[in-house]
Order: C-alpha cells, then structure tokens, then sequence
C-alpha cells in the first residue's frame, strides 16, 4: 500500500512523532491508522525503557486527599530536571498516580519488595484452597504460582492495572509518559493512610 504526505501528516498530528518514523510505522501496519499508532506507542516504550538508567533527582511530593478526609496519600515522583518536574503532563502523572494508591490501595513498590514471610503466607492459602476445592497435587504448585503471581499484581503499584483504562499496568501509564516526556520518571516512594486503620497493618 502507497504511504500518502497526507497520511504521514495525520500519524504526526496525532503522535508527535517524527515524520521518518511515521513513514516507517504506517509502512509496517501497511497503512491501517491504529497499527501505526500502536507501533509508535511501543517504539517510544523502548525508547522509555533505556531512559530507566538515567538519574531522576528532581520531581514533586504529590498530595491526595480522598472522600472528605477518609484517604490522604502522599507519593514522590522524580523526573531529571527542573524543567519537566514543573510541567503539566508530568504534574498530571503525578496525580494519577496519587489517584491510583488512594484508589487500590497498593503495599508495595515494586514485586521485589515483598517479604518472603507474606509470599509464604500467599502460597500456604493458596495450598490450602486447593486441597479444599480437590484439586489434584500435581497441579497444585501451578495453582500457588498463579496465585502468587495474582496476589503481586492486586498489592505491587506497578503491576497494578491502571484505575482508568485496565488494558495497562501502572508501569505502563509511566513508560508511556517517559516516551512523550522524554525523561526517565521514577516514583520513589509511598504512603497512603485510612481514617481508623489500625496501626501496623
């Protein structure tokens, strides 16, 4: 199929993408509109992945404050200048991401991050539903890692999926932003509070 000026003029106006790079994603999706957009889309998430490694020093503590006072989350999100940390879309993300604690309630940053003892304990109901609902021992285990791997999306932020659109994981919405942003964004860290939530929880 003939890439037309035209439909390259389209792809750019939509994605911000460089006219080459339009010509060559409307090429691979041999002219279907969506195609390129999603090709361009996953290009720029490579391009995010790489920027991973670059130092993120600047940024925003982000507060959130939830049904009347019910829900405070406060979350740092990092950039590498001063520049973007004062940008709207990154600010934006920011509040999202503030949305996204208050909303699902993440513990933990990132997978690495859980205790083998609460991985243990996931495991152990997950034996135990098992055996109760009769599956047999040799599918088991494959059940425990399903469910392991279910509990990490439901308490990672990460893997959470993203409360606006769940087709993506929360790291997807920030690999998405570092492709349109241009910088590496890291969040750093969390905390989210619960009007009478016991302490130590």
């Amino acid at each position: 199929m003939e890439i037309t000026t035209e439909m390259i003029k389209e792809l750019r106006a939509a994605t911000s993408a460089g006219i080459l790079d339009c010509r060559k994603a409307l090429t691979e999706a041999n002219g279907d509109f969506n195609k390129a957009v999603d090709w361009l889309r996953e290009k720029g998430m490579a391009t995010a992945a790489k920027r991973a490694d670059r130092e993120a020093s600047q940024g925003v503590v982000e507060l959130y404050s939830h049904g009347g006072g019910r829900v405070g989350v406060m979350v740092e999100v990092n950039c590498e200048t001063d520049f973007v940390a004062r940008s709207e879309q990154f600010r934006q993300l920011a509040h999202e991401i503030a949305l996204q604690i208050a909303a699902s309630a993440p513990r933990y940053l990132k997978a690495e991050e859980i205790p083998a003892d609460v991985m243990e304990h996931e495991a152990e109901i997950a034996r135990v539903r098992a055996k109760e609902e009769g599956k047999p021992e040799t599918v088991t285990e494959k059940i425990v890692l399903g469910r392991l791997e279910k509990f990490k999306d439901e308490v990672v932020l990460s893997r959470q999926a993203y409360i606006r659109d769940e087709s993506i994981t929360v790291e997807k919405l920030i690999l998405q932003n570092v492709a349109a942003i241009g910088e590496n964004v890291v969040v750093r860290r969390f905390q989210r509070w619960e009007l009478g939530e016991k302490l130590g929880d």
